[in-house]
């Protein structure tokens, strides 16, 4: 049986990518941007600070740190309560000794439950950024509108002051980019498209990407590949160093990647945190920036 004509055809089938958010700029072909302050590279920690139920919904998708046993699984449920009781504090202090500020992603659900902990973090001169409502409340298409804009409402109102958001699972729907610009956010820690934050179009006001390396998550690493510290502050480090070498030819470039509380708060891993970020403090041309600062670099010389 032969195909029809209008098999092939196509409506929007046009060179660059499958979505109306940015253009295809392939680092080969743009103008190196050189940043403020003779920075070459601008590196991001960011700290989900989450809450996980015991008993989470399996639709659209468990959250990749959602329990993992049946029903309930304390063994897991107290190591990620072990991280915003215990963990999170080791981190901080780390950060405080070398002066760093990071973005710590928080639920609206751990805002409820721990207040004494937001304040915490917001004393000590970090940014807060919106991270939905909880790890059981996953974005997708299969919400309506309205739906997804009641959690995102949600959010907003816990972390009125937040210009920077990050989903839960750093899932999307088709819509979540416009619904968060409608809601005032200026900074999404979602994708990772470039080497450098980019303006993505949205239906009322542009929102700048961080890119968010999710291959050097500490989760990702640590945890679901059973990688050793070693390796993982390894592969922080080398990270870092390409940024710095290939600034002549490529210019400025920015990357972020996640401290969980619940794996690097960990008293066998924190001196992993601490030569990542003595190594990080000491190269010439890299700075650590929150996301929000970061995005506000590049679009400072750039518009």
């Amino acid at each position: 049986m032969p195909l029809p004509d209008d098999y092939l055809i196509y409506p929007h089938r046009r060179p660059g990518f499958d979505n109306p958010h940015y253009d295809w700029d392939p680092a080969d072909r743009r103008d190196p941007i050189a940043l403020k302050e003779g920075r070459k590279a601008i590196a991001t920690i960011i700290v989900p600070v989450e809450f996980f139920p015991l008993n989470p919904p399996a639709a659209p998708f468990k959250h990749p740190g959602a329990m993992k046993t049946p029903y309930p699984d304390l063994r897991h449920f107290t190591v990620r309560d072990y991280g915003n009781r215990i963990g999170i504090f080791r981190l901080m202090r780390e950060f405080a000794k070398r002066n760093l500020k990071a973005t710590f992603a928080i639920n609206a659900e751990i805002a409820t439950r721990y207040p004494p902990l937001i304040d915490a973090i917001r004393d000590a001169g970090h940014e807060i950024a919106a991270h939905g409502v909880s790890t059981a409340h996953i974005h997708h298409d299969g919400l309506s509108e309205a739906e997804e804009r009641a959690l995102i409402t949600k959010a907003r109102k816990t972390f009125p002051e937040a210009k920077t958001w990050m989903s839960p699972a750093r899932n999307e729907s088709y819509r979540t980019l416009d619904l968060i610009a409608e809601a005032g956010f200026e900074t999404c820690l979602d994708w990772e498209a470039d080497q450098r934050p980019l303006p993505f179009k949205t239906k009322t006001a542009p929102v700048w990407t961080l890119p968010h390396y999710g291959e050097l998550g500490d989760f990702k690493l640590l945890i679901d590949r059973s990688q050793s510290e070693e390796e993982w502050t390894a592969q922080i480090i080398e990270t870092a160093n390409y940024h710095l070498s290939v600034y002549d030819k490529e210019g400025a470039s920015a990357f972020a990647f996640t401290m969980t509380p619940y794996v690097l708060g960990q008293p066998f891993r924190i001196q992993a945190v601490r030569q990542v970020l003595d190594a990080l403090t000491a190269m010439d041309g890299l700075s650590i920036a929150t996301a929000a600062d970061s995005c506000r670099a590049f679009q400072e010389v750039t518009g």
